[in-house]
C-alpha cells in the first residue's frame, strides 16, 4: 500500500465512533453468477453518495474482491485468523475510496474459528461498524459455517442470481437456508445477466411463488442487471466496471437498484431491526 494510501485508511479508522453501520451480505446460491463485482460495483457507488463503505471478501479460498478493487492485497482475513491482526490492520483502501479486506488464497483448511478468533471477530466488527457507514459482506458460494454466519448476521440480505435454470433453483436452495437459520432475514433479490427487463422480472415471479407458496416469505425486486460486454473488458482491467464506463447499461442499472437501495422504496436503516447486527452475531455463534 502507498505511503498516502495508509496515511488515508488511518485517519478513516481513527475517526471518533458515530451511528452503526448498516450491513449487507451479498450471497448467491452457487459461484460465477457476478456476486462480486455486484459487491465491488455497489460499494464504488455508495462511496460516490458520500457514504464510507468497506467491502468484506468472505471467499476465503478464492478471493477476488481485491482483484477488482485494484490489484494484490497486502494483508487477507488469513492474517486475521492465523497472525492475529486485528481487523482495522487488515483493511485495504481502493479506487474511490473504498475500504475492503481481502479474503485471500489457499485458507480452505479455516472451517471454523476458536473462541478466541471469535471474540476477536465480534471486537473487530464492532470497532468497524462504528467507523463505517456501509459494510458489505460479499461471501463466497461455498462459504463454511463461521462466513454464513456471519453474512446472515447482517441487516439485509441480496441475493444474486442469473435467469438460468440452475442459478435459479440454486438462489432458491439458499433463499430457503436464509429463512431457516433467520426467518425475520429481508431478502432483496438482482437477476445479474438478463437479456431484457422482461427475463429478469420473470425470474424473480418464479422464486417470488415460490417463496410464498412453500415458505409463506416475501422477497423483494432490487434490480435487474444486464448481459454486458463492458463487465468482461472492466473484469479483464481490475477495474470496476462503474469506473472504468460509466455510461455502460450494467453501470446505469446498478446506479439505479443501488440508489433504490439507499434512498428508494427499499430503503430500511438498521435502526429498524429489533436487533442489531452484533446481537444477531453473538446469537448465531453462541446459541448453537
Amino acid at each position: 500500500m502507498r505511503k498516502d494510501q495508509a496515511e488515508n485508511l488511518r485517519r478513516k479508522i481513527n475517526r471518533q465512533p458515530r451511528k452503526k453501520a448498516r450491513t449487507l451480505a451479498v450471497v448467491s446460491g452457487k459461484g460465477g453468477v457476478g456476486k462480486s463485482n455486484i459487491s465491488s460495483n455497489m460499494a464504488i457507488i455508495l462511496t460516490e453518495q458520500g457514504f464510507n463503505v468497506l467491502v468484506v471478501d468472505l471467499d476465503i479460498g478464492m478471493g477476488n474482491v481485491n482483484l477488482l478493487l485494484g490489484g494484490a492485497a497486502t494483508k487477507t482475513m488469513g492474517d486475521f485468523i492465523y497472525n492475529q491482526e486485528p481487523l482495522s490492520e487488515i483493511v485495504e483502501l481502493g479506487p474511490g475510496g473504498v475500504s475492503f479486506i481481502a479474503g485471500g488464497n489457499g485458507f480452505q483448511e479455516a472451517v471454523e474459528l476458536d473462541e478466541t478468533t471469535v471474540d476477536r471477530l465480534f471486537y473487530g466488527f464492532k470497532r468497524m461498524q462504528e467507523i463505517y457507514d456501509i459494510i458489505i459482506f460479499d461471501m463466497g458460494a461455498g462459504a463454511g459455517p463461521w462466513m454464513l454466519r456471519l453474512s446472515l448476521a447482517a441487516d439485509e440480505i441480496i441475493v444474486i442470481t442469473t435467469p438460468e435454470a440452475t442459478a435459479i433453483m440454486d438462489a432458491y436452495s439458499m433463499m430457503k437456508l436464509i429463512h431457516r437459520v433467520r426467518a425475520d432475514a429481508r431478502m432483496l433479490l438482482i437477476c445479474n445477466r438478463s437479456d431484457n427487463d422482461k427475463q429478469g422480472r420473470e425470474t424473480f415471479e418464479r422464486l417470488k411463488k415460490a417463496m410464498e407458496t412453500f415458505l409463506q416469505k416475501e422477497i423483494h425486486l432490487l434490480g435487474i442487471l444486464p448481459e454486458d460486454k463492458h463487465m468482461r473488458k472492466a473484469v479483464l482491467a481490475n477495474r470496476p466496471v462503474y469506473l472504468e464506463f460509466p455510461r455502460a447499461p450494467v453501470s446505469v442499472n446498478m446506479k439505479k437498484l443501488t440508489l433504490s437501495l439507499i434512498h428508494g422504496n427499499l430503503n430500511q436503516e438498521p435502526a429498524h431491526l429489533k436487533e442489531s447486527f452484533i446481537t444477531r452475531l453473538q446469537k448465531m455463534f453462541y446459541s448453537k
